[in-house]
């Protein structure tokens, strides 16, 4: 499955981390995978989707990097809600929660309306990558995909853009976001911690961080354009 589509990797990503497809870790991986394939279960995102979020946002056009930790493992009426971006969901997809919350807080931080599609693909044109830690699940199984290898993969993905780029904005939502966000140089990133989103914790301290606005004026400060985060 990994396989089939590394070739659709955004040739951004492959000159910076593409010798990690070729580890044996990932040949682990693509065989975990094969043998899920083979056994009939449905993994999500649907396949060509799996590397969406190195494909919408280009090596040197990321600008903000939000971090998920794995795909949603759920469908509506049929249909997956993962598509490859942390957070988000296909067009005509239910709203998850967590999305509904951070919705809710940027609703609150910037005064704009947001829209009823919880596709997030216009953040990712803009500039914000939505990296999940995995990138793939089973079907109704969360977090099966977890320690196969896929950590490995996006840790090398922060680690490059660590290294090679600077003044990018890295938001960890969580305790295992924060874990992850552990090899980022804070003298060079601006790093924004809060609890995550999700209805466990959003009221601990998501709600009213204003991350929406403190990122589009240190963007400003760098003299970028800010993100549009209406949708």
């Amino acid at each position: 499955m990994v396989a089939e589509h590394t070739e659709q990797l955004d040739t951004s990503w492959q000159a910076m981390i593409g010798a990690e497809l070729n580890k044996p870790y990932m040949q682990s991986l693509r065989d975990f995978l094969k043998q899920e394939k083979a056994a009939e279960k449905t993994i999500y995102p649907p396949s060509p989707l799996i590397f969406n979020a190195f494909n919408q946002t280009p090596f040197d056009k990321v600008r903000v990097v939000i971090i998920g930790q794995d795909p949603y493992h759920g469908d509506d009426k049929g249909k997956a809600q993962a598509h490859g971006l942390s957070f988000s969901v296909p067009q005509g997809v239910k709203i998850p929660p967590s999305l509904r919350n951070i919705f809710k807080e940027i609703e609150a931080d910037l005064g704009i309306k947001m829209s009823s599609e919880g596709d997030l693909t216009p953040w990712a044109q803009q500039g914000v990558l939505l990296l999940n830690a995995t990138l793939t699940v089973e079907i109704g199984n969360a977090g099966s995909h977890q320690k196969r290898g896929w950590e490995t993969f996006t840790n090398a993905a922060i680690t490059a853009l660590n290294k090679h780029r600077e003044g990018l904005v890295f938001v960890l939502w969580g305790s295992y976001a924060q874990k992850k966000g552990e090899i980022i140089d804070t003298n060079k990133h601006l790093v924004l911690t809060s609890p995550h989103p999700s209805p466990l914790s959003a009221h601990r301290g998501f709600f009213g961080n204003h991350q929406f606005s403190k990122i589009n004026a240190y963007l400003t400060k760098r003299g970028e354009t800010t993100i549009d985060w209406q949708l």
